[in-house]
């Protein structure tokens, strides 16, 4: 290795290592893909596969800076739990690495950002989006009074198709709450495998989580809701009229959840963590067929029926 990759590397990983680049997770883009496609199915669905530019660019902006958001003010919610967590332990909070009020002055500038972008949109979209701020703020506080906070983090990651038709409608159709009812049902899935990891540390520190909920059945539950997840997917093909390669994505997406059932069947803790990983290209593949399928208008699905 020459001295000039040696620098960019070393350069790279301070960046990594920056505690305000770790505490918004910049240094861990899962969280940001795990919002991203949802988001973009959002789009897609709700423009007919031809979203505005100006949304576009709005939403992905929006996407970075919110999940941003959220994890500040996870982590400040968090902070007095985090330290007994083997995995968290070194966050920035409990490490002491930043102040609680510097962390809440980080929260309020994300959300000013947040503010200025959604502003740039209609009435609508602008209303949602003060309900999918308190949704944000209310899901750390989940943990501490039941077992289905991943719930909560569902419907905060789903906000974002609700919002995609208000910026591309100016209305809200019923159908959007098919896909809404998806990302809920796949979060809650995907986000038991993230909390399988620390269920262990949970139970001793008394926070609740699905992991902790579904006890010995987890994989189980896990499969039913993957399951309800394509099934509703579907379902959403059937009302947008959505052709063959669509359809052929959620086959690629049902390999995705036999692979992740199939790695975390012992429950190791990385396997486990490894299944929640690749949900990112459950997502990804999801996104690719509804935008492939827009692309080409093949023959709705509908019509062999």
């Amino acid at each position: 290795m020459n001295n000039k990759n040696r620098k960019i590397m070393t350069y790279t990983d301070a960046i990594k290592q920056n505690p305000w680049i770790r505490l918004m997770r910049l240094d861990k883009p899962i969280g940001v893909y795990l919002l991203l496609w949802p988001t973009y199915w959002g789009l897609w669905f709700a423009s007919n596969g031809q979203p505005s530019l100006k949304n576009f660019l709005i939403f992905t902006a929006g996407v970075l800076v919110m999940r941003a958001a959220g994890c500040v003010i996870n982590d400040y919610a968090d902070r007095h739990v985090d330290g007994q967590v083997e995995r968290t332990k070194t966050r920035p909070l409990p490490a002491g690495e930043i102040k609680p009020q510097q962390a809440l002055w980080l929260c309020f500038g994300l959300l000013l950002v947040a503010l200025c972008l959604v502003l740039m949109t209609n009435q609508l979209t602008i209303m949602l989006s003060f309900v999918g701020a308190v949704v944000t703020a209310i899901y750390p506080l989940m943990k501490r009074f039941t077992n289905l906070p991943q719930l909560g983090l569902g419907v905060a990651f789903a906000w974002a198709v609700p919002m995609a038709f208000a910026a591309e409608r100016a209305a809200l159709p019923t159908e959007l709450w098919l896909i809404f009812a998806a990302i809920v049902v796949w979060t809650v899935a995907f986000d038991t495998y993230y909390a399988m990891v620390d269920r262990e540390d949970d139970l001793e520190i008394g926070v609740r989580s699905t992991a902790v909920l579904f006890g010995k059945y987890d994989l189980l539950m896990i499969v039913l809701l993957q399951v309800a997840t394509l099934v509703i997917m579907a379902l959403v093909g059937l009302e947008f009229q959505r052709g063959l390669v669509y359809f052929l994505s959620l086959v690629v997406a049902a390999g995705y959840f036999f692979n992740q059932f199939r790695r975390a069947k012992q429950r190791d803790r990385e396997a486990c963590f490894a299944a929640f990983l690749n949900n990112h290209r459950v997502g990804m593949v999801i996104f690719i067929g509804i935008a492939a399928d827009y692309l080409i208008a093949q023959q709705p699905m509908a019509a062999y029926f």
